[in-house]
């Protein structure tokens, strides 16, 4: 089939036709080679402009489409479906950026013009080659894994498994909830954070959908959208779930005392416990760091005081491995540890705490039953609510954590509450108070009598300079709307620390084959345009493993990723595209060079035949085996050498 290439240049509203000659590069792409038809419009993407498109494949037989507009990225499937709605192969499609490549990074209106022309030249010699290709499709299974059980992965869940789908929901420690179970009030409502929390752990503990497996890790997942295999460890509690009733008498007689982890190590647990109160499930375990028989062979008074006999110290991990079609991710954060800050004195200094030290105070459930107080037992009468501490830093983390100064007021409303007649100081950068009811929220505390300082303190000493400061907590600091520096006694500081990617984030990416950004939080597909959804198709993400949100920004893409799963699983299958890698096993020597390289682990070795193989349901048409093959064995369909070598030659003209 004689090539007859159309090509159609887009204005982009001023995007694009704002610094290029859009009718110039029409023109000149009238005398290039095989084009039969070239034309500039205002918006190719709107429905006239692909309506152009297919008007020319029927009645001036263009078999060839070219584009010259913005990203692939954004509106390659958009033109790929157009050529199709015209009768040809959505691959006999190519795409010139003019706009990022072009009018968006060249200043000059001439300079930008020319290289439009090039990057049409390019496009029009490449697509010369190309050849029809088709997609393929894959069956998609129905169950569902949610790795992180904190209200995001609680919200995903729930949204799946009351759909009718089967959820593998699994926690690293032992019961659900994550960090909202450490809170004691919910900005900007006040919600009690366990009265709206427990009810949806219940649900996720009894729903039928729902295989809670708490304790438990991912080894090992392999695998595509539509067909994962994962390896769970179910680690051993060494207590038999089966017969506890969770009664708490084991961890009552246990003599071994060390720091809850749960409650910011301000009280006690014991070697074997459950977290908290409302854990679910309500099973404990014992903790063999810390444990007297699995360091020393003694005690055993767990075993001695249970009636149903359920302590098991011989339990041993389990491995599960099961069969999923789609994985969202919801493995949360931590928080900033303020130790570095030296200046601060956090552990230096006697009542400098964390947030999430002063939530476990103030929470009527916490360690001190709700008072707030200090080393010495005594009430604070005046405090300083430090904010941004680790964020919108560059000596640690450039971006906001989005929720500390709504939680640093909310902090300053329950002092107010608690203690009455203490003075209540927040220091601030910028107040960013931007969600439902928040600035609201805000106006309410400064009615209260919350005194707010715009300035990071330069240090907290206890380096006293005049009586009135004996005995307390100095924050010097300058008010930067009054350009005056000061020295504020406090009986207590509270630093607001920004919220951090999980130590182990990148770990997890590899094991799923996705990316972290820059500061460690996972990748999404497009941070506007699909900000659920991974560059390994089928893995999904969700709250806080993705960027800082607060809990109803978490809630939503929690939803938003149930419903892209519900979608795929609705379906039933799911189209693999067709550019991918390809292995003339002729060729193929055997290296297993391509094995290495390959970042998707899409190409196995068949030992059998001593080749390798590529699957192409994993493949994301990268290209790294193609560029190191050494035999040259490896072909990439839609962009073989003679395709990219006619591209280079038509930008060189």
């Amino acid at each position: 089939m004689e090539p007859k290439i159309g090509v159609y240049v887009c204005h982009c509203g001023s995007n694009i036709a704002g610094i290029v000659d859009v009718e110039k590069v029409a023109e000149f792409a009238r005398t290039l080679p095989s084009v039969v038809v070239a034309r500039d419009y205002k918006f190719m993407c709107s429905d006239p402009g692909q309506d152009l498109i297919k008007k020319d494949i029927k009645e001036l037989g263009v078999n060839r489409v070219v584009v010259a507009s913005c990203s692939p990225q954004m509106h390659e499937p958009t033109f790929r479906r157009a050529v199709q709605e015209g009768g040809l192969n959505p691959y006999y499609f190519e795409m010139a950026n003019i706009r990022e490549h072009c009018s968006w990074v060249t200043e000059n209106p001439k300079e930008a013009t020319e290289k439009a022309k090039a990057l049409v030249s390019a496009a029009v010699r490449r697509i010369y080659y190309h050849q029809p290709l088709e997609n393929k499709q894959v069956p998609v299974h129905p169950d569902t894994l949610i790795v992180g059980g904190g209200i995001a992965g609680i919200q995903a869940a729930l949204e799946i498994a009351n759909s009718g789908h089967k959820v593998y929901l699994v926690e690293k420690e032992p019961s659900i909830g994550g960090h909202m179970m450490q809170l004691d009030k919910t900005f900007p409502t006040l919600d009690c954070s366990a009265c709206i929390r427990t009810p949806k752990m219940s649900l996720v503990g009894a729903h039928p959908q729902i295989e809670l497996l708490t304790y438990s890790e991912i080894d090992y997942v392999s695998g595509y959208v539509g067909n994962f295999r994962v390896k769970i460890r179910k680690k051993a509690r060494s207590v038999d779930a089966s017969l506890c009733s969770g009664c708490g008498i084991c961890s009552t007689k246990c003599p071994i005392k060390i720091d809850s982890e749960f409650d910011e190590k301000l009280t006690k647990r014991k070697a074997i416990y459950s977290p908290f109160a409302q854990a679910v499930p309500n099973v404990p375990v014992i903790d063999k760091e810390h444990c007297t028989f699995f360091l020393k062979g003694k005690c055993r008074a767990c075993e001695k005081f249970c009636e149903r006999n359920a302590i098991n110290f011989q339990q041993e991990d389990e491995i599960l491995d099961i069969e999923v079609g789609n994985i969202i991710l919801t493995t949360g954060y931590k928080l900033f540890d303020p130790s570095p800050i030296k200046e601060y004195g956090y552990g230096r200094l006697d009542n400098v705490i964390t947030s999430l030290e002063f939530e476990r105070m103030v929470n009527s459930a916490g360690p001190t039953t709700g008072k707030v107080l200090l080393k010495n037992g005594e009430e604070p009468k005046s405090i300083a609510i430090v904010h941004c501490v680790g964020s919108r830093d560059e000596k640690y983390h450039e971006y906001c954590s989005r929720v500390c100064c709504m939680y640093g007021m909310k902090f300053a409303h329950l002092l107010k509450e608690h203690i009455h007649g203490s003075k209540v100081y927040e220091f601030y950068i910028d107040i960013r108070s931007f969600g439902k009811g928040y600035e609201e929220f805000y106006n309410r505390v400064q009615k209260e009598g919350t005194v707010f300082f715009r300035g990071r303190p330069g240090e907290v000493t206890d380096v006293a300079q005049t009586p009135e400061e004996k005995g307390k907590l100095i924050v010097q600091f300058e008010d930067t709307l009054v350009g005056k520096q000061s020295r504020l006694p406090v009986d207590m500081v509270v630093l607001c620390s920004g919220i951090e990617p999980q130590a182990d984030a990148q770990e997890t990416a590899h094991k799923f084959n996705i990316s972290c950004g820059k500061e460690n939080f996972f990748t999404e597909k497009h941070p506007k345009l699909d900000p659920v959804a991974t560059m390994t198709d089928g893995v999904f993400i969700a709250g806080c493993c993705q960027g800082p949100k607060d809990i109803p920004d978490t809630v939503a893409q929690a939803s938003a990723a149930a419903a892209r799963v519900l979608a795929l699983i609705n379906k039933g299958k799911v189209e693999i595209e067709a550019d991918t890698a390809f292995i003339d096993e002729a060729k193929c020597s055997g290296c297993r060079v391509c094995n290495l390289l390959c970042p998707y682990s899409a190409i196995s070795y068949i030992e059998k035949d001593k080749v390798s193989r590529v699957n192409e349901a994993l493949c994301k048409g990268c290209g790294t085996c193609v560029a190191g093959c050494p035999s040259g064995a490896i072909i990439h369909k839609h962009f073989t050498n003679e395709q990219i070598n006619a591209e280079i030659e038509g930008i060189l003209v």
